[in-house]
């Protein structure tokens, strides 16, 4: 599970947002901190960005002062208690000095930045002072350092430390910049010691630049920070398992004894919880509840308890076995088209087994006086013998008697406002019930009444259930302290086309949030990147496209937002067809608004464009396509030039060795360039064009795998993916193009592609791609898939096999599945978004997808679909 979204879902009940705009738990609008309220000094303007409020000093002329576009930055951190005493320090010191600085203007919004799962890589950072020069920063070192001697922080892990206060540093941009990086993308940016523009690092770990050298005066505070080592430690340490940004977890061996044991570390001022308690905290809290706990035989033994450097440690055994979430895959009889019968019973029987263990292992801890309170699949270790378990990560623990509320949980096993105590424990449980069988249950942090409707497709897909099993997790799930809570609204079926159609559409509509500047639609996190509530993926350019294609009325007020955020688009807006401008460009250009698409489309040309990856979702396939659709619709040979200097570019590439590690897919393998291949083959007839786009889908198909039941799917090491976006069916999609021009009578068995291209690959025939057809389609009829959405869910697999003619008549199936995540908003018919705590409207993730999937699948020939995807091509 991504836990960014879990910070993204604090903001709004509905929909994930910004974490700047979450008020505090009680409810009440969000407090500013007192130095935020003041007022903005003559000579001074003051500007918020997200979750920053900036203070620039003006010149003569009324303008923000000229300044150094980079250099070393001091950082503050801060805890939520000290934090307005530190910000009305640095204001009082910056402001006669005229030195541009910014904080974070209310206490919750520091909370969020030092909690658990926050970004490691702005953890801690609370104020940043933008020094002119090495002179002033030593100057400003030394003086508000003293200013803030005995305040304490978080250590920012991309920065050095200044003593023992709160302040560091780090060389990097102060104005924003960009660069495409060498993997591609878009990036923050300083200039090098030639002047060129080239990636601003901001990993966890303090680095400087090759061309910058280190201040003699920060020489000694380096030194320092290399002193703290694990060398003089009894244990070695081995693998990290884990980080978050509370600190590690790591696995080792005790080197006195050869034991295998874990390490978990906890930063001071870190990795907040709900209550405030920072890491160090959690951790004692693990210590003790563990301590009460043993013997049990259900939880880790206690090995050690250390301090290194400030920070803590605890050793415990490690524990063999595997975390239940593990076993979804291999043992899940749902996962394939046609579960076989004795499976699913099977299945059943062991995982009623496996719940009833875990009931045992919390009795036991209830019997000591322990409220587990985090208690999910990830949480719970599954001996070798496939039948006991162990609990894990105590660090939430509390004694019963206290009867607290949950402070840390796993979205799905998030127990209401209303649990306390061990009844938090049981709402857990009672969520393992269902998640056993169909891993959802983040769900009902939108709507618990969502459980009664699980448990009916659970009872249909799993008929073994004992009497009860089900129905008792659900009356625990939606009991409410004053009485039974009504179950979900009635929605209308997906399959009831177009009533279906027309509620998605009203409920996107409803969605719409014109006034804001940052986005127009609720949808995924990603939205709130550079540009992001721009795009096609997460924008509002994916939006209006399926709104478009599905038959929708124009939404006018929306094209005006989006033509107005495009005047001049946001700095940093990526590039690409599903990322960036050039997909915005061809909605545009879909919509009518041709000189806005051409505007657009010489924006990115006007970058280093030549650099970007080859792929469909923000690299060359996607903007090759772009600029040959809009050569097509306004004749503009230039552009037609830039779409055939692209095709020499990726030939070029093809014809270099395959990446070992290079990712497979539509969007993000070599699936993108093989489909704007076979779009230029269209338009030239140059036959080294197809084979080229062949060789390009048999790299793809090489990284695939067959799984139970015969599925091909992409194998990325640790998991399998059958999916649109980067997952087989995406590689299906293009396929099947391929072959449908490939077999015309003039190209004899279709074996003939293999060139200069192809050599190596296991698919060296045109049977073999057929074949492989084949397997992907059973990929994509598989019974569950674990989200809604159309790059990594159901939808797409609704999109694929109405695309290429389902000969198995299990669309139907597809689509009444999709169903199963079938959610109320205003009323109306919507799905939830990635990791499924928040709706979603966009494209990628979300309601927009899912209209898009069935319009294709339901309205016949030449509807709906993806763009540069059409109804399946045939022989001309």
């Amino acid at each position: 599970m991504d836990k960014r979204y879990e910070v993204y879902a604090l903001a709004d009940r509905r929909f994930y947002d910004t974490p700047d705009r979450t008020a505090p738990a009680d409810g009440a609008r969000a407090p500013l901190l007192d130095t935020a309220r003041r007022t903005v000094p003559e000579g001074w303007e003051a500007a918020r960005t997200g979750d920053w409020l900036t203070l620039t000093p003006l010149g003569p002329d009324g303008r923000p002062q000229p300044g150094p576009a980079q250099g070393w930055k001091i950082h503050s951190s801060a805890t939520p208690a000290d934090a307005d005493r530190i910000a009305a320090i640095v204001w009082d010191y910056c402001v006669p000095r005229r030195i541009p600085f910014k904080f974070v203007p209310a206490a919750h919004l520091v909370h969020l930045r030092n909690a658990k799962y926050a970004p490691r890589d702005g953890s801690g950072k609370f104020v940043t002072v933008y020094p002119d020069g090495e002179e002033q920063l030593h100057t400003v070192l030394n003086e508000l350092g003293d200013l803030l001697a005995g305040f304490q922080g978080p250590y920012i892990l991309t920065d050095l430390r200044w003593g023992e206060g709160p302040l560091h540093v780090r060389y990097g941009a102060f104005a924003r910049s960009f660069v495409v990086d060498e993997r591609g993308a878009l990036v923050p940016a300083v200039r090098d010691a030639e002047g060129r523009l080239v990636p601003d690092r901001r990993t966890p770990s303090f680095q400087v630049p090759e061309w910058v050298t280190l201040p003699d005066f920060l020489a000694p505070h380096l030194a320092a920070r290399n002193t703290t080592t694990v060398g003089d430690l009894p244990y070695r340490v081995e693998k990290a398992l884990h980080f978050s940004n509370g600190g590690g977890v790591y696995a080792g061996t005790d080197t006195r004894t050869g034991a295998k044991v874990v390490l978990k570390e906890a930063r001071p001022h870190a990795g907040l919880a709900a209550d405030g308690a920072d890491a160090v905290a959690r951790l004692e809290r693990e210590r003790q509840a563990l301590e009460r706990l043993a013997g049990t035989g259900v939880v880790p033994e206690v090995r050690d308890w250390f301090t290194l450097g400030d920070h803590r440690f605890l050793v415990t055994d490690f524990v063999e076995g595997r975390p239940l979430n593990s076993y979804f895959a291999e043992r899940h009889p749902l996962l394939t088209a046609d579960p076989d019968p004795a499976e699913v019973a099977a299945y059943t029987r062991w995982a009623v087994r496996v719940h009833a263990a875990v009931e045992r292992a919390v009795e036991q801890v209830h019997a000591r006086g322990i409220v587990f309170n985090d208690l999910h699949v990830f949480n719970i270790m599954v001996a070798p013998d496939e039948e006991s378990v162990v609990l894990l990560d105590f660090e939430a623990a509390a004694p019963a008697q206290e009867r607290g509320r949950q402070v840390v949980a796993h979205p799905g096993f998030f127990a209401p406002p209303d649990r306390r105590g061990t009844d938090v424990d049981r709402y857990a449980l009672a969520c393992l019930r269902l998640a056993l069988f169909l891993p959802v249950t983040t769900l009902f942090v939108v709507d618990r009444g969502k459980a009664a409707h699980l448990a009916e497709v659970i009872a249909a897909q799993f008929p073994g259930l004992p009497d009860g099993f089900l129905a008792e997790a659900v009356a625990e799930i939606t009991r409410e302290a004053s009485g039974p809570r009504p179950g979900p609204a009635a929605l209308v079926e997906p399959a009831d086309w177009p009533h279906s159609r027309d509620s998605m559409i009203k409920a996107v509509l409803a969605s719409a949030t014109p006034d804001r500047d940052d986005r127009l639609f609720p949808g995924d996190i990603a939205q709130f990147s550079d540009g992001g509530g721009l795009g096609l993926a997460h924008g509002a350019a994916g939006v209006l496209y399926a709104l478009a294609t599905a038959g929708s009325t124009r939404y006018e007020e929306g094209e005006r937002w989006l033509l107005d955020h495009t005047d001049p688009p946001p700095p940093g807006t990526p590039l690409g067809l599903y990322d960036g401008l050039a997909g915005v460009a061809h909605v545009l250009d879909l919509l009518g608004h041709r000189q806005r698409a051409l505007d657009l489309a010489d924006t990115v040309l006007r970058e280093r464009w030549q650099n970007l990856p080859s792929d469909l979702h923000g690299g060359l396939a996607g903007l090759g396509l772009v600029l040959a659709g809009l050569a097509d619709s306004t004749g503009e040979s230039e552009l037609r030039g830039h779409a055939d200097d692209i095709t020499r570019i990726l030939l070029s590439r093809l014809s270099q060795p395959p990446e070992p590690k290079r990712r497979a897919g539509l969007l993000r393998g070599a699936s993108g360039p093989a489909l704007f291949l076979l779009r230029q083959y269209r338009r030239t007839g140059e036959r080294a064009l197809l084979d080229a786009a062949g060789a390009a889908l048999r790299r793809d198909l090489d990284k695939c795998v067959t799984q139970r039941g015969g599925s091909l799917e992409v194998d990325e090491g640790w998991r399998t993916l059958p999916y649109l976006g980067d997952g087989s069916a995406g590689i299906g999609m293009v396929l099947d193009d391929h072959l449908a021009l490939h077999d015309r009578p003039a190209d004899g068995d279709g074996d003939g592609d293999r060139g200069e291209y192809g050599s190596g690959s296991e698919y060296g025939s045109g049977e073999d791609l057929r074949r492989a057809r084949d397997a992907i389609l059973t990929a994509a009829s598989a019974r569950f898939y674990a989200q809604p959405g159309l790059f990594q869910g159901r939808a797409g697999m609704i999109l694929h096999l109405g695309r290429t003619g389902d000969p198995d008549d299990r669309l139907a199936g597809q689509i009444a599945g999709l169903g199963w995540y079938a959610m109320d908003y205003q009323g109306q018919l919507a799905f939830p978004g990635h990791q499924m705590m928040r709706l979603s409207m966009d494209l990628a993730t979300g309601t927009a997808g899912c209209l898009l999937a069935l319009a294709a699948a339901l309205d016949g020939p030449g509807s709906a679909h993806l763009p540069f995807l059409p109804p399946l091509m045939r022989p001309s």
